[in-house]
């Protein structure tokens, strides 16, 4: 029996839902993306948001795994936790990074046991340099197309990858990453998550590309910037350029943490109503493990 189809039975309606069927419906689709908590106090925090955000009815959430596949095993039971005790359907973060097939196929495992059935599939990032040479584990995999495939082999999953509107750092021009997101598609992706988004029109742009090669929903990933120097390194680290427009209007209230927030979700709010008013399926807020800034955005929404 392959790993996705015992957890069929009996599952509660969060574990059930497609992701790429909530995509294809006319209303935007509402996630949230969180951070994997370092001790137990970071975890509390973690699920002090995670509560707060469920009130407003996200239609998927995702814990990431840490910088370079660190802290895996608390990503995986955080995961098991919102399939268990929430009403939420959870996005499973899998990375390929210093992991054996035989690691992977375990891992993949344990989402199924939990009834997890949605699967975002990433090489991830060299330990320690995210900008470094990719090395892979010597029984690993050394593609997300590999990754996609493995997934796929192993149950009835559904399942996302990443996509770079500013390019990947690894990666020489826009031509290629495209290519890279049609391979991931064929190999059984069935829809796409971005980077954080600063400019909207990298983003149009990049969806427009692969609509012209195949269909597959490319939502949105936005950051509401409360504070600049963190979204500055998350930036530097994830190869996402900052738009001058965007710096300029951070500076100006460099010194005030306040302006700095309300500025940021303005920055937010005005890109989501942008993205959204040009066809982008939904919105993926990257969260912080903070709920405040990203529900004041869902609101100037009116979603």
């Amino acid at each position: 029996m392959a790993l996705g189809q015992s957890s069929r039975l009996a599952r509660p309606e969060s574990l059930t839902r497609s992701i790429p069927g909530m995509l294809s419906r006319p209303q935007p689709s509402i996630s949230f993306e969180f951070f994997p908590p370092k001790d137990d106090a970071g975890e509390q925090v973690l699920w002090d948001a995670i509560r707060r955000l469920e009130s407003v009815r996200p239609d998927f959430v995702s814990v990431t795994y840490g910088a370079g596949g660190t802290s895996q095993d608390r990503t995986v039971r955080v995961t098991e936790r919102i399939a268990r005790e929430t009403t939420l359907t959870p996005l499973a973060h899998l990375t390929a990074v210093g992991a054996s097939v035989a690691a992977l196929r375990q891992v993949i495992g344990m989402y199924a046991a939990s009834g997890v059935r949605n699967v975002l599939a990433l090489r991830g990032d060299p330990p320690g340099d995210p900008g470094g040479e990719w090395t892979p584990h010597p029984e690993g995999l050394n593609h997300a197309t590999d990754l996609v495939s493995l997934v796929r082999s192993l149950g009835d999953f559904t399942i996302g990858v990443a996509a770079f509107p500013d390019v990947h750092p690894a990666s020489p021009d826009l031509d290629h990453d495209v290519e890279i997101l049609v391979k991931k598609a064929d190999a059984g992706a069935t829809f796409a998550i971005t980077q954080m988004v600063f400019d909207a029109d990298t983003y149009l742009r990049l969806r427009d590309r692969v609509a012209e090669r195949r269909p597959l929903p490319i939502t949105p990933g936005l950051m509401p910037v409360t504070n600049f120097k963190q979204v500055a390194r998350m930036s530097q680290l994830m190869g996402t350029p900052l738009p001058r427009a965007v710096v300029e209007r951070l500076e100006r209230v460099a010194g005030d943490p306040a302006a700095t927030r309300e500025v940021g979700v303005q920055i937010a709010t005005e890109l989501a109503e942008r993205m959204l008013s040009e066809g982008a399926p939904g919105l993926h807020f990257i969260t912080m493990n903070r709920s405040t800034a990203t529900l004041e955005v869902h609101r100037n929404l009116s979603l």
